[in-house]
C-alpha cells in the first residue's frame, strides 16, 4: 500500500486482513527482530517480545484455536490479562477470519456468563484471574466447547491447557481469505447507562482508524514507545499499545498489575516512553501524588487523554507539574476509536477539539436542524470506521447508525474557531421548572470548587418533580465542606436554578471498568449512600 496515507475506503484493497497488515507486514518490512512489546511484571525481570516471536506465538494460537473448530466469523472471546499472550491471541482470531471480543479481567462471574451467552461462544481464552470466575457460570453457557485456560491449573471438565496445545502448534498459519468488509472485531459499549453492547466492526475500520487518527493526528512513528494506564481490554488502550504503533513498526509497553500513580511514574522512568494514554481520574491521581513535583516525564512527547471529559483545571494543573502536551480526543465503540481531538501543540483546553480529518460532524438540534455558534446540540458523525450496527439490537441500531453516518447522543457546543466543548448526554438533560439543564454543566463548576475531589449529578423525581443531585467525594483537606457550601457555589457561578436541591457526600463514584462514572449504578443506588441533604 506504500507509505502514504490511506485517505479513503476506496484506497483499501478489497482483500484485506487486520493481522496481517498491522502485525505480519512488519516481517516483511525486515523488523522481525525489532521489539514490539515489552511486559513489565512486578517481581520478574522485564522481557521483550519481537515482532517474529509476536508473529509466531500469534500464528501457534490460530492453530490451536482452529484444531478446537473454531471457524470463520464466529466469536472467540478473550478474558486475559495484559501481556504478549493477550496481544497474539487478538491477532490468531482474525487471522482466522473469525470475531474477536474481548471483556474485563475483574468482572463478576454472572458479567462473563452475560458476554459469553451473548456473543455465543463456541471457545473463550481465559487465565488464572477469569477461568475460576468462568466455571462457576459454564453451566450457563450452552454454546461454549472449551475454555482454554493459559495458566497452569488444574483443570475442570471442558477445559484444556493453552500451553500444551501450544507446544504441539505449528507457528506457521496461512491467512484466512478475509476481505476489507469481513465482520472481524467486535467493540463493547461500557455500559455507564445500561447493558454493554457489541458494535460490530469489519477489518477495514481498524486501518482507517490508525491512518486518520494514529498517523494523521497524532503522528505515530517507528521510534515510538506508548505505555497505556488503561488495560488492553479497553480498546481505546489496546489500540494505541499494541495495534497502531505496529502499523509503523514502534512499540507498546504492556504491565499486567493494576495501574497506581507509583507504578505509573516507576514504569515512566524505566521504560521512557515517548507517547502516554491516559484517562481524566488517573491524570488527577497523578498530579495530587507526593512524587508530582519529583517525577521525571522528560522523555514524552504528549499525553493522550479520552475516555471521559478532562476538566480545564486539571488540564492547567497537569502543565504546570509536568510541562507535558495533552491533546484530549473523543471517540466510542461506534466508530472504533478517536474522531473529534485536539492536535499536539494547538490543544485548546477545556475542549474536545476539532474533527479528525476524514470525519465529518455536525451538531443538530431535535429536528435535526443544525444549531448556531455557541447553542449545545447533538454530535452526528459521518466516517468510514463506523460499525455496521448493535448485535442484536435492531431498534438501536436504526436510533443510532445510518450507513457511515454515526449519532453519538453527545451534546456538544462549538466556538467560532470549530473547537467542540462537551456538554454532557442527550438522553441525560435534566428538565427542572420547565427548563432543560446539562448535569455536565453543574459538573464542571463544582469542579472548581477546591474542597471537591469528585463529583456526579443525577436528576431525581422529588414529590413528582425532578431535581438536580450532587454525589460528591470531598477532597482530604475538604472534609468541612457542607451542602450548603456546595450549593452556594453553583448559585454564585451559574443560573440559580442549576444548583443542586440535594447534596450526597460519599466515598467514592462508581465507576465502570473503563473508569467513567457509572451513573446507572449511581441512581440506582444514591438512596442509600450516606447523604447530607438541604431542602
Amino acid at each position: 500500500m506504500g507509505r502514504g496515507l490511506i485517505l479513503s475506503y476506496n484506497d483499501i484493497p478489497r482483500d484485506f486482513n487486520v493481522a496481517r497488515h498491522f502485525l505480519d507486514a512488519n516481517i516483511e518490512a525486515g523488523r522481525a527482530d525489532d521489539v514490539a512489546l515489552v511486559t513489565d511484571v512486578p517481581g520478574a525481570a522485564t522481557t521483550s517480545t519481537t515482532y517474529g516471536e509476536l508473529v509466531a506465538l500469534s500464528n501457534q494460537i490460530g492453530n490451536v484455536l482452529r484444531n478446537e473448530g473454531v471457524r470463520a466469523e464466529e466469536r472467540v472471546v478473550l478474558a486475559l490479562t495484559d501481556g504478549p499472550l493477550f496481544v497474539a491471541s487478538w491477532f490468531a482470531v482474525l487471522k482466522l477470519g473469525a470475531v474477536v471480543a474481548e471483556v474485563y479481567t475483574f468482572l463478576q462471574p454472572k458479567d462473563y456468563a452475560y458476554y459469553l451467552r451473548y456473543a455465543r461462544a463456541g471457545v473463550v481464552i481465559a487465565d488464572a484471574t477469569t477461568t475460576p470466575k468462568i466455571r462457576q457460570v459454564r453451566g450457563d453457557c450452552p454454546d461454549l466447547r472449551t475454555v482454554l485456560v493459559a495458566d497452569e491449573l488444574e483443570l475442570a471438565p471442558g477445559e484444556s491447557s493453552l500451553g500444551d496445545a501450544l507446544a504441539d502448534a505449528s507457528d506457521e498459519l496461512t491467512h484466512a481469505a478475509t476481505t476489507k468488509d469481513t465482520i472481524g472485531l467486535w467493540k463493547f459499549t461500557t455500559g455507564s447507562t445500561g447493558a454493554p453492547k457489541a458494535a460490530v466492526h469489519c477489518h477495514h475500520d481498524p486501518l482507517v482508524s490508525h491512518e486518520l487518527y494514529a498517523r494523521g493526528v497524532l503522528d505515530l512513528a517507528q521510534n515510538d514507545v506508548v505505555l497505556p494506564i488503561p488495560k488492553l481490554f479497553f480498546g481505546y488502550a489496546r489500540d494505541l499499545t499494541a495495534l497502531f504503533p505496529f502499523g509503523v513498526g514502534a512499540r507498546g509497553v504492556v504491565f499486567p498489575d493494576r495501574s497506581t500513580p507509583e507504578r505509573i511514574f516507576e514504569l515512566i522512568e524505566r521504560h521512557r516512553p515517548t507517547v502516554l494514554v491516559q484517562v481524566p481520574t488517573m491524570m488527577a491521581a497523578m498530579v495530587a501524588h507526593e512524587r508530582a513535583q519529583s517525577a521525571d516525564l522528560s522523555s514524552l512527547r504528549l499525553v493522550v487523554s479520552s475516555g471521559e471529559t478532562l476538566p480545564e483545571p486539571l488540564h492547567r494543573r497537569w502543565l504546570e507539574l509536568f510541562d507535558v502536551d495533552v491533546v484530549e480526543g473523543v471517540g466510542s465503540s461506534e466508530l472504533y476509536h478517536i474522531y473529534l481531538s485536539n492536535r499536539p501543540g494547538q490543544s485548546r483546553v477545556g475542549s474536545a477539539g476539532t474533527a479528525v480529518p476524514g470525519y465529518e460532524l455536525r451538531l443538530v438540534d431535535a429536528t435535526g436542524s443544525e444549531v448556531t455558534v455557541g447553542e449545545p446540540g447533538e454530535l452526528e458523525v459521518r466516517g468510514e470506521s463506523a460499525a455496521l450496527f448493535y448485535w442484536e439490537e435492531h431498534e438501536r441500531s436504526k436510533q443510532t447508525f445510518a450507513g457511515d453516518l454515526v449519532r453519538t447522543g453527545d451534546l456538544f457546543a462549538q466556538d467560532a474557531d470549530g473547537f467542540l466543548f462537551y456538554r454532557g448526554r442527550a438522553d441525560s438533560l435534566l428538565k427542572v421548572g420547565g427548563i432543560w439543564v446539562a448535569p455536565l454543566e453543574i459538573e464542571q463548576c463544582l469542579q472548581e470548587h477546591p474542597g471537591v475531589a469528585e463529583c456526579a449529578v443525577i436528576g431525581r423525581a422529588r414529590e413528582g418533580l425532578v431535581v438536580p443531585v450532587a454525589a460528591i467525594v470531598r477532597e482530604p483537606a475538604g472534609a468541612e465542606l457542607t451542602a450548603d457550601d456546595v450549593i452556594e457555589h453553583v448559585r454564585a457561578h451559574l443560573s440559580p436554578h442549576k444548583a443542586p436541591r440535594l447534596v450526597e457526600f460519599v466515598s467514592e463514584l462508581p465507576k465502570t471498568a473503563s473508569g467513567k462514572v457509572d451513573r446507572a449504578a449511581l441512581e440506582a443506588h444514591a438512596a442509600a449512600a450516606t447523604a447530607e441533604a438541604t431542602p
